[in-house]
């Protein structure tokens, strides 16, 4: 029988670890980051404290204001909620390993830090196709079917289940393959022991669900500008047959029609109650019918009624035509505001995949790879910042927050 001291037990405990995981230490120390680490422990913090606190503000934002609850912004408190996963657990960690060059976690927690962190981004990816989904199907299949049974709630609250059950599914077998990486001193998966599979999912989620994405938002795009210049063709016959009616207000809150009883929908019953007999009708569902000159008799709210007119054949505008200015403009404002978020997470995640796809045998500086892999970190911290700007009942909701929070210090400083 062979008997190990102590220091022996440790060191054929290293030794086996070393040989599980391809790595020679849990150190990602090089002269050539030495001073670029502080850099990094500086962004990851900005990161942490950022994310974390708009992130958070997002949620309470969606479960205080009324306007801010409907099922469109589900999707984004989804995306919310993946970011704080990575901005409030795993940041902090990779701030750790920069401050030390070092993984102070244990083979274990690397693991499951690897887990996280890709079940985080598989969220992120497809909360962002969800998004764009739903924007497409108001545009263009708003009254379809399959719109009205995934943009239903149960609908949006099996697609929200379904998001993260599917990314635990697919990066949950490589528990055995998550491993520290020196090149970016985090842990992640190891390039050539997950293959095939880790190439696959790669391809699956950034590039044919990213491109999907980016193809959702061409169609929507495509569509409004279809409907922007029916529209224009078609206000000359509505102004010389229509009376001139006071335009509802933009619907901030819910401007995707995802919600009951949006304004949207409102505004086409209002409009459908006080449109006069010249003004034909036709079905929302098939934009194209052109109506028969026929004579009606329409009610008006007071009781009155009109003498009866033929009706002019001019064509019927689609929901996106039929919607107010002020409504057409708030949902190109949110279209805007999700694709800005999704051009933002391609920004920060391109320049790191390119980077591991051209350096296969890690000839590329250290450095290098550790600033690609922290233009990643600020995607879970940027949407907030987007939604402050772009979206005034999210701007406001944060204000309202804040001044809350606010209130307690600022009455303590007031007195004497």
């Amino acid at each position: 029988m062979t008997f190990y001291t102590p220091e022996t037990q440790r060191g054929r405990m290293l030794l086996n670890t070393t040989d599980l995981y391809g790595n020679d230490s849990f150190s990602c120390a090089q002269p050539s980051v030495e001073g670029y680490r502080y850099f990094g422990v500086f962004w990851g913090s900005v990161v942490t404290v950022v994310g974390t606190l708009g992130n958070v503000l997002t949620v309470l934002a969606f479960a205080t204001d009324a306007r801010l609850r409907t099922r469109f912004n589900v999707l984004i408190v989804n995306l919310a909620l993946a970011d704080i996963l990575y901005c409030t657990i795993l940041q902090p960690v990779s701030v750790d390993s920069y401050l030390h060059l070092r993984w102070r976690g244990g083979a274990t927690w690397c693991q499951m830090f690897g887990l996280l962190l890709f079940l985080s981004n598989s969220v992120s990816i497809i909360s962002l196709c969800l998004i764009a989904l739903s924007r497409y199907l108001v545009v263009a299949h708003r009254n379809s079917k399959v719109a009205r049974l995934l943009l239903s709630r149960q609908g949006v609250a099996v697609l929200l289940m379904s998001s993260w059950a599917l990314g635990l599914a697919s990066f949950g077998p490589l528990w055995p393959v998550y491993v520290f990486a020196p090149q970016v001193c985090t842990c992640s998966f190891h390039r050539i022991k997950g293959r095939p599979y880790t190439t696959i999912l790669l391809f699956m989620y950034f590039f044919l669900g990213l491109g999907f994405v980016g193809l959702f938002y061409f169609l929507i795009y495509r569509k409004v500008r279809i409907a922007s210049k029916a529209l224009i063709k078609y206000r000359p016959s509505r102004r010389s047959s229509r009376r001139k009616q006071p335009e509802p207000e933009g619907t901030d809150g819910d401007d995707s029609g995802i919600g009951v009883g949006t304004a949207a929908t409102q505004s086409s019953e209002i409009s459908e109650q006080a449109v006069e007999t010249d003004h034909s009708k036709s079905s929302v569902n098939d934009p194209q019918t052109i109506p028969s000159v026929t004579k009606t008799v329409t009610k008006i709210p007071n009781g009155k009624k009109t003498s009866p007119k033929a009706a002019a054949p001019t064509p019927s505008p689609s929901p996106a035509q039929s919607s107010s200015p002020g409504e057409d403009n708030e949902f190109k404002r949110v279209t805007r505001m999700c694709f800005t978020v999704f051009l933002c997470f391609v920004g920060c995640f391109a320049p790191f995949l390119l980077l591991n796809i051209a350096d296969k045998k890690s000839k590329a500086p250290q450095v290098v790879h550790m600033f690609c892999a922290n233009l990643t970190w600020l995607n879970s911290c940027i949407n907030p910042l987007l939604y402050a700007a772009m979206n005034r009942q999210f701007n406001q909701a944060y204000k309202d927050l804040l001044a809350k929070a606010a209130w307690p210090i600022m009455r303590l400083w007031k007195k004497p």
